[in-house]
């Protein structure tokens, strides 16, 4: 799409590089655009060795590493957010105060864009996981039209912002949007055409000081600004919630997904009850975009899921892997020992960094559910810390502490026998011990694939 030189020249400060890929796309996509860049963010310029070496040719950055400053955030034309920036940023605030426009990555994406129809999903869990489905299912109703169909939003090593040069009118954009960029949204006000909403539990609740109702607040963005004709699919527990507390404001349809709707001879491969609410949810999406039920079905049982979440690995000798890595909550690690029940001796591998969630439904589902639990230590692991005295004390069920993946698949492969599962499920953060989720789930595919 031709945006017309529209960031040439443009003083813009963009808060958060980062490790992931996201924010270096989108630095780079601004910078060969012509503006004039400030690439600002809390790490030092050696945490951010991998981004900056990839960004090394380009003259028109200046970087501000391991600090914030004021001035960054004054006589600009434009901030450019990453998510996780605290609601209480004095640095933001300081934009405000000098009138200078907030834009975050997708939103911004949203808002230049003519004609393309935004897709939108949200949810404590499943959003990955829906997003990769809905996906899968407009390739497949689009395949062979003339629509062009992208992925983008919270995607590991996807700018969104870019594409702005490869979209054009009639394209579709399947986003997956957390919290914080749904704070973009906001900021502009707007929603995507089609909206997902899978779910609504504790998260993030330390980032939100412990207030439920700032962070359904901003997930709720996902719908807030949609227009006659836009659609919001959702569950019914949590349509009863949005009716309840949005239903005035809301001017987009309201649909629920139904997983008891799902044709009984449909063959998904992906299992559990939490995927066929992931599946009911995109059947919806899928409905809504104007595809048909074959397409849809063939699409869903194609899909072979995404890495990290509840993804088989191998059978090593009789026992069986599985990474889920992206479990980062109690509910989440719960889900996947309940897909996994046919298979009574799970070893699970857990522990992180505390995110002030309540563990107590989880802990208490560990005698049914497990034979042994394996508790990581170490660098920055509150989680592990606030509840292991708990965990060492089951009478039922091994349990023993680790310092390392590696120590820790050592210690499960004592004790496993042929059948048995090995369950890496964090409950936790990554922060300390590991770069970020994606780099811990990577570092247990290595020691799974080096075993010998």
């Amino acid at each position: 799409m031709q945006i017309g030189g529209y960031f040439r020249g443009k003083k813009i400060t963009i808060m958060g590089l980062g490790l992931l890929g996201r924010g270096l796309g989108d630095v780079r996509f601004l910078a060969e655009e012509g503006a004039e860049l400030i690439v600002t963010d809390l790490k030092t310029k050696e945490q951010l060795a991998d981004s900056l070496k990839a960004l090394q040719d380009l003259p028109n950055i200046t970087y501000i590493l391991g600090e914030h400053r004021l001035k960054d955030f004054q006589d600009r034309d434009m901030i450019v957010k990453a998510a996780g920036v605290p609601l209480d940023s004095p640095y933001i605030a300081e934009a405000r105060k000098n009138n200078i426009p907030i834009e975050m990555d997708a939103s911004l994406f949203a808002k230049l864009t003519i004609g393309v129809t935004i897709i939108g999903i949200t949810g404590t869990r499943g959003k990955t996981t829906t997003t990769s489905l809905v996906y899968e299912i407009a390739k497949r109703h689009f395949d062979g039209t003339g629509t062009k169909v992208f992925l983008g939003g919270n995607i590991k090593g996807t700018a969104t912002l870019p594409l702005i040069l490869d979209v054009k009118a009639g394209d579709v954009m399947v986003l997956e949007l957390d919290s914080w960029q749904l704070q973009g949204f906001g900021e502009a006000k707007i929603s995507p055409h089609i909206s997902v909403f899978t779910n609504f539990m504790d998260d993030h609740l330390n980032y939100y000081k412990g207030n439920r109702d700032l962070y359904l607040e901003d997930k709720a963005q996902i719908f807030l600004n949609q227009t006659k004709g836009d659609v919001c699919i959702t569950s019914d527990a949590l349509a009863l919630e949005i009716v309840k507390r949005y239903g005035k404001d809301m001017k987009g349809a309201l649909i629920k997904a139904k997983p008891g709707k799902i044709p009984l001879d449909w063959k998904p491969y992906i299992r559990g009850e939490h995927n066929r609410e992931n599946i009911a949810l995109a059947i919806e999406a899928g409905k809504a975009l104007g595809a048909t039920m074959e397409e849809i079905q063939e699409a869903i049982e194609r899909f072979r899921g995404v890495p990290g979440r509840l993804e088989f690995l191998v059978n090593y000798k009789g026992v069986y892997f599985y990474n889920d890595t992206c479990a980062t909550t109690p509910d989440a690690t719960l889900a996947g020992l309940k897909t996994l029940s046919f298979n009574k001796n799970v070893i699970l591998i857990m522990g992180g960094a505390d995110k002030g969630l309540n563990m107590d439904k989880l802990i208490h589902a560990l005698p049914e559910y497990t034979k042994e639990v394996i508790l990581l230590t170490g660098v920055n692991t509150t989680g592990s810390d606030r509840i292991k005295d708990v965990i060492l004390k089951f009478p039922s069920i091994k349990a023993v502490l680790s310092t390392s993946l590696e120590g820790a698949v050592g210690q499960a492969l004592l004790t496993a026998e042929k059948g048995d599962t090995i369950l890496f499920s964090p409950a936790f953060a990554s922060f300390g011990m590991f770069k970020n989720e994606y780099d811990r789930g990577d570092k247990f595919n290595e020691v799974v694939k080096n075993l010998k």
